[in-house]
């Protein structure tokens, strides 16, 4: 979304208008559900889908529509066939679409969230459904610009796309930066791999590493942080909350003990070591010995990642960061 919001405020900047296309609901059979996005200009897709095929394209034609003046406006495309708005698709059920025109008095939202992007602050995107033109950038405790949210919207914000109807109106909600992150412990190649796998699926990174020649930021595209730290002072270089992820990748078994025996004790969402079964044995020894009982054991994944017969660094990565986009969508 930060990409998307660039694109608006160079457009914006430029004196042009633009249409942010948003699936607020999905029902049956969708290419796409809430919160996919995508933004329209007189030449057509500026940026996102909403799932491509006969959908998009109906979508697009109607928010360049909307262009030359249009206000908002609300559409439902249902994939049945022999019905209203009928596309000719097979995948049964329906769509429900909100355009929203932006142009250059709504420049100064594109730069706010832009700079919240730059300083990592959570936010979600709110904008008014079934009334005129309200947008906000919003966290629970409060609107950070735009117009007055009900104080009902704002205490319904979650991790997910949202419709919510308060103040005898619709509102659509969706977080636009997560205050969860995910932790990896270890530079080594399958960290590499991984740290570009999940910021492209929307995963804030951070890796540890206590190695200086495997601490360079330009080995991790798309990772946030990369931190120089000591492994055995782990609340020193990060505050795990229960909204975020631990991914041990360190160069050896003492090193991931070390680890796990320290996330153990915080309330991280997840909980992931790379290694054998045979390693997991061992491992999983030496806590119990140090204390740990079966049900805090539980909490730990390994072997990491979906069982997609993965190999290399690459195909590895792949199969963590998949199961962390299950864990997330669960």
């Amino acid at each position: 979304m930060q990409k998307l919001f660039a694109i608006l405020q160079e457009l914006l900047t430029r004196g042009r208008s633009a249409v942010l296309v948003t699936v607020t609901a999905g029902r049956g059979s969708v290419p796409r559900g809430a919160g996919a996005r995508m933004l329209v200009t007189e030449e057509g897709r500026a940026y996102g889908t909403i799932g491509g095929g006969a959908v998009e394209h109906e979508a697009i034609l109607r928010a360049q529509a909307l262009l030359p003046g249009g206000g908002n406006a609300s559409e439902v495309f249902r994939l049945y066939p022999n019905q209203v708005k009928d596309l000719g698709m097979v995948c049964g059920g329906e769509v429900e679409v909100w355009f929203r025109r932006f142009d250059e008095k709504d420049l100064p939202l594109a730069e706010k969230a832009l700079a919240l992007f730059r300083e990592k602050t959570a936010f979600w995107l709110v904008c008014g459904i079934s009334v005129e033109g309200p947008a906000a950038l919003c966290r629970p405790e409060g609107v950070l610009w735009g117009a007055a949210v009900p104080p009902a919207v704002l205490e319904s914000l979650g991790p997910k796309p949202s419709n919510i109807e308060a103040g005898g109106a619709r509102w659509f909600s969706e977080r636009m930066l997560s205050p969860a992150r995910v932790y990896l412990f270890g530079g080594g190649h399958v960290s590499q791999a991984l740290a570009p796998a999940l910021a492209a699926a929307g995963f804030r990174c951070t890796v540890l590493e206590d190695r200086e020649e495997f601490c360079q930021p330009e080995l991790f595209p798309g990772a946030e942080e990369v931190r120089l730290i000591d492994m055995a002072r782990v609340s020193d270089a990060a505050d795990i909350t229960a909204d975020d992820y631990v991914v041990i990748m360190t160069r050896g078994h003492r090193d991931d003990l070390l680890i796990q025996a320290q996330v153990l004790r915080t309330p991280a969402r997840y909980i992931g070591v790379i290694g054998s079964r045979k390693k997991k044995a061992a491992v999983f020894a030496k806590l119990r010995e140090m204390g740990f009982t079966d049900a805090d054991l539980d909490r730990v994944i390994t072997p990491i990642g979906l069982a997609i017969g993965a190999e290399t660094p690459a195909e590895i990565a792949v199969s963590i960061a998949a199961q962390l986009i299950q864990v997330r969508n669960s």
